[in-house]
């Protein structure tokens, strides 16, 4: 591998295939399940660059154990995670950074994540929602945990929509409906 070549791996967790890709600057993107695993692979490919699979380095395989623990429901922080955000515009890196302080369990909104950047525009939540919906490392930088005003659920680009979303929230203890969490598949 040169160091200009992104790899991917996909692996098992709780809720289905999964994927990480690679560089050597770190992390590249994560792939959620998709509806079946060639379809995760070709989604994961697309946004990382990735030249092919490979045996993920050391930090990498930790991620991926570290992944699979999260999936499972055991609370992991992501927040060192060393991402590689190579190709990202200036909004989109200061926005994810801000997200990557989310801590597991907690939430905040479009609108707070806007002014948390300086922006007070009225259409800043909707840039905020616009750039999340292009994260290329979901849990890394944690978009599930941005809601809408309202404390609504909002939107999630990942296979499933907002479904997905409930159930990662559910992981977390957050539950938007005050009952108990659905998870399906889980």
């Amino acid at each position: 591998m040169t160091a200009l070549e992104n790899h991917h791996q996909l692996f098992e967790t709780a809720i289905g295939v999964c994927g990480i890709a690679w560089s050597s600057h770190g992390l590249a993107a994560v792939q959620l399940p998709e509806k079946d695993r060639a379809s995760t692979e070709q989604r994961l490919v697309a946004k990382s660059g990735s030249v092919g699979p490979a045996d993920p380095p050391p930090v990498m395989a930790a991620l991926i154990a570290d992944i699979r623990r999260y999936l499972a429901g055991e609370p992991v922080d992501f927040s060192s995670v060393a991402v590689d955000l190579a190709g990202v515009d200036d909004f989109r890196r200061r926005l994810y950074e801000l997200m990557r302080s989310i801590a597991f369990g907690d939430t905040t909104t479009y609108g707070e994540l806007a002014r948390g950047i300086g922006l007070i525009e009225p259409e800043a939540a909707r840039d905020v929602g616009v750039a999340m919906g292009r994260n290329p490392m979901p849990l890394v930088i944690p978009c599930h945990r941005v809601l809408a005003a309202g404390k609504k659920l909002g939107g999630f680009s990942a296979y499933g929509g907002t479904a997905t979303k409930q159930k990662l929230l559910a992981l977390e203890g957050v539950h938007l409906d005050g009952g108990a969490p659905r998870l399906p598949g889980l």
